[in-house]
């Protein structure tokens, strides 16, 4: 009972340090659970965020991906029709599998997926008023592709992939074409090298394999502006190409954008080799949604195929979330180390000033361990105030930066708050242990004769 009387008569004394003590530990609990639930859920933010810029995964005939690790001819960036190969491709995957790449493990972080087939075709202007020059083209990248294609599972369930989710980026003069149709998107430098606008029809001329030529009316329903080399080409439903090329069922490559983990030193060698990692390495890399794992799960899917990483994006995506979890580790040290020593200043003034009267309770017979609890006691139950109070304010500003840089909220998992409230007590007992060694050294006749 002296004990708890003695805890309260403490409190109702040097109220300003007290408040002082819990407002430095609730600024630090503030910092370190908004910045350590940022960094436990910034990778799948950055992840959904930089997918918004393309796919990270490209699937290509396993000869097409043989010629390229032989040739170096950029295998495995995301090269789309702009004009990265001149010539037709020879060989193809059939259109009929890229559903299966959503029956994989990895499924629900296939969040968006388009097959094409690149063919060059020759355009003129559907009046075919062949007195302008400039209402021609030959050998235009031509890509047959998924616009936004509705697909039924066999599972019962529906989904729906192409270009439209695949190319937000994209500036739009006008409006998607329909999948299975006679329309199509041109890009900016083509339609102005053609002179037409949205609206407009052009005819395109394809002599195929057996040596017919073909041709297709197609409706130009929108300009598009990619910002690159792609601005040349021009998006055709996939069926309308495949009949215009004399190619049913054929595609050439199919752009997946995943939701996946970034690259470690595991992930790393199994893209090299996933036949020398160990029983235990093989199924904690294909059980994790790493770009490598899913390329590899793709390919045990789609018959003849060669699934690889777009290595720009992984390689930008590990080294931002990097960066960007030491910046939010940093700031909790910091925050860690200034409560530290905010703590044990205003503990040691607090025990200068109640000199005489920690004094007393050892002349009276008061242990030094007794006089050490009461005052750790006292500094615990005002830091788990402060510490309380600021993990509920430390969760709001975590949803604040989750909506403000990657406009949704931060899932706050409890081993956030655990691991706040470990270092919290490590370092206010650090803080403390300064303060413990003035008590113990405290000498009670010396203190109460004033010496």
């Amino acid at each position: 009972m002296f004990f708890f009387r003695m805890i309260f008569r403490s409190f109702s004394r040097q109220f300003k340090r007290r408040l002082l003590i819990a407002v430095t530990v609730c600024l630090s609990a503030t910092v370190s659970v908004a910045m350590l639930g940022v960094v436990f859920d910034v990778g799948d933010k950055l992840n959904a965020e930089l997918s918004t810029y393309g796919s990270n995964i490209t699937v290509q005939p396993k000869a097409d991906a043989v010629v390229n690790d032989l040739y170096n001819t950029g295998g495995d960036a995301d090269s789309s029709a702009s004009g990265t190969s001149e010539s037709d491709p020879t060989t193809f995957l059939k259109e009929s599998d890229a559903p299966k790449i959503k029956t994989i493990f990895w499924a629900f972080n296939i969040t968006n997926f388009a097959p094409e087939l690149n063919i060059h075709a020759d355009v003129n202007c559907a009046s075919e008023s062949a007195d302008s020059s400039s209402c021609k083209a030959s050998s235009v990248p031509i890509v047959g592709t998924w616009f936004a294609k509705t697909l039924h599972m066999d599972s019962g369930e529906s989904t729906v992939a192409g270009m439209n989710g695949m190319r937000s980026w994209w500036k739009l003069d006008g409006s998607w074409p329909k999948d299975d149709s006679a329309q199509g998107l041109i890009g900016t430098t083509l339609a102005s090298k053609l002179g037409v606008t949205k609206g407009d029809a052009v005819t395109l001329y394809k002599t195929t394999a057996d040596g017919s030529r073909n041709k297709q009316r197609i409706t130009i329903t929108g300009i598009y502006d990619s910002g690159d080399s792609d601005n040349n080409a021009m998006y055709i439903p996939s069926s309308t190409a495949q009949v215009l090329a004399n190619l049913p069922d054929s595609i050439d490559k199919i752009e997946v954008k995943a939701l996946t983990t970034p690259d470690n030193d595991l992930a790393r060698k199994a893209s090299k080799n996933p036949n020398a990692l160990t029983q235990d390495e093989w199924e904690t890399w294909y059980c994790t949604a790493y770009p490598s794992s899913i390329a590899y799960q793709i390919e045990e899917v789609i018959p003849g195929s060669v699934a690889k990483q777009v290595r720009q994006v992984a390689a930008l995506q590990g080294d931002v979330l990097q960066k960007t979890q030491a910046v939010m580790v940093l700031m909790t040290v910091l925050s860690l180390v200034a409560a530290a020593i905010a703590v044990a200043n205003l503990m040691a003034a607090s025990i200068g000033e109640r000199g005489s009267e920690l004094a007393l309770l050892k002349a009276i017979g008061a242990t030094d361990g007794a006089v050490s609890r009461l005052m750790l006691a006292e500094t615990a139950v005002i830091s788990l105030i402060g510490a309380i109070v600021g993990a509920l304010l430390g969760s709001g500003v975590a949803q604040i930066v989750g909506h403000v840089v990657f406009g949704s909220g931060i899932t706050m998992r409890p081993m956030v708050f655990v691991l706040v409230f470990v270092l919290l007590t490590l370092t206010v007992l650090i803080a403390s242990f300064s303060s413990i060694r003035s008590i113990l050294g405290l000498k009670p006749a010396e203190v109460l004769h004033g010496r």
